[in-house]
């Protein structure tokens, strides 16, 4: 039976292997309800932590590009001409009827926007000198702090001809430590 040839068996009348897996078929449709899934979609179907971080990775990366373009697009925009357009709009009001509230605070306000702007990157600017001098000042603290420890370190790993542990300077270091104790309490 094994070494039936198809075409015999279309002769004699049985079923061959093509009209099983179509007989299969219509019984697992009428067993689930649906056609059977196959293997590429039961995959996705699941919890899959490297679809999980492209897509976040993908979006990160989305993130950044339209930051970077906001950033390029402010660049570009010439200063000049944007002002010159805020300018535009109050001389406008200005020849328009202004209530006396509105005069008052026009007074208060700088006559030209160049300075405000000019006003406005220069606190940017000291801000920014500002971080940058504290970040100077920590990053020498801590060079001269690692400094001190490479050098205690030496001392302590320091050994004799034949081995032994120097053991002035660790002694030295134990009365250090306690007279700094002594001091602080």
């Amino acid at each position: 039976m094994k070494n039936r040839n198809p075409k015999d068996a279309v002769i004699n009348g049985d079923k061959s292997e093509g009209s099983k897996s179509v007989y299969n078929k219509k019984k697992n449709m009428k067993r689930f309800g649906r056609q059977g899934r196959s293997l590429e979609k039961s995959t996705n179907s699941y919890y899959n932590p490297s679809v999980i971080k492209k897509k976040r990775e993908f979006y990160d990366n989305a993130k950044h590009v339209k930051k970077y373009k906001k950033l390029v697009k402010q660049q570009h925009t010439d200063v000049p001409l944007a002002i010159k357009a805020l300018e535009d709009e109050n001389e406008t009001e200005e020849g328009s009827k202004m209530s006396k509230n509105n005069k008052k605070r026009k007074d208060r306000e700088p006559r030209n926007l160049i300075e405000i702007y000019e006003k406005k990157h220069e606190e940017q600017e000291k801000a920014r000198m500002e971080k940058e001098a504290i970040f100077q000042a920590r990053k020498e603290e801590r060079e001269k702090s690692e400094a001190r420890r490479k050098d205690i370190r030496e001392k302590m790993m320091k050994k004799t001809r034949k081995g032994q542990p120097v053991m002035k300077y660790r002694i030295q270091h134990l009365l250090e430590t306690i007279q700094g104790s002594m001091n602080k309490s």
